[in-house]
């Protein structure tokens, strides 16, 4: 196995209410999320694809939702607005509205999701 050349290899979005957190996922990313347990700890796979950066949203004792420190840019496709327009109907609330970044490197926006975290969108348009 070759080193990835993504900054990034696997995060975690920490949930306190696993059930309410992944049928918010699922309304924003508008896809179904597989759910693995191991031991005590719950995992929501956000993404499947072996050659993409993975991640999960994960209840765990020790993980403790915030809107401080590091933010995740989730991949919105072609244009964000529809992932952020599902935002506040599945339960969470739109931080920053989508805006252009600017030199070609196209729009991000900010969310608060079910559980206090904020999270990033990302798209080309």
């Amino acid at each position: 196995m070759s080193a990835s050349p993504h900054a990034i290899n696997w995060f975690e979005i920490p949930v306190v209410d696993f059930a309410r957190a992944k049928a918010f996922y699922e309304a924003v990313l508008g896809r179904a999320i597989d759910t693995m347990e191991m031991g005590p700890v719950t995992l929501g796979f956000l993404s499947s694809d072996q050659e993409a950066v993975g991640g999960a949203i994960v209840r765990d004792e020790n993980a403790t939702p915030s809107q401080q420190g590091t933010i995740v840019y989730l991949n919105a496709g072609d244009d964000l607005s529809p992932m952020l327009a599902r935002v506040a109907s599945a339960g969470g609330s739109v931080a920053v509205p989508k805006t252009e970044i600017g030199n070609g490197f196209g729009f991000f926006a900010h969310f608060i999701d079910s559980e206090g975290n904020k999270v990033g969108l990302h798209s080309m348009r």
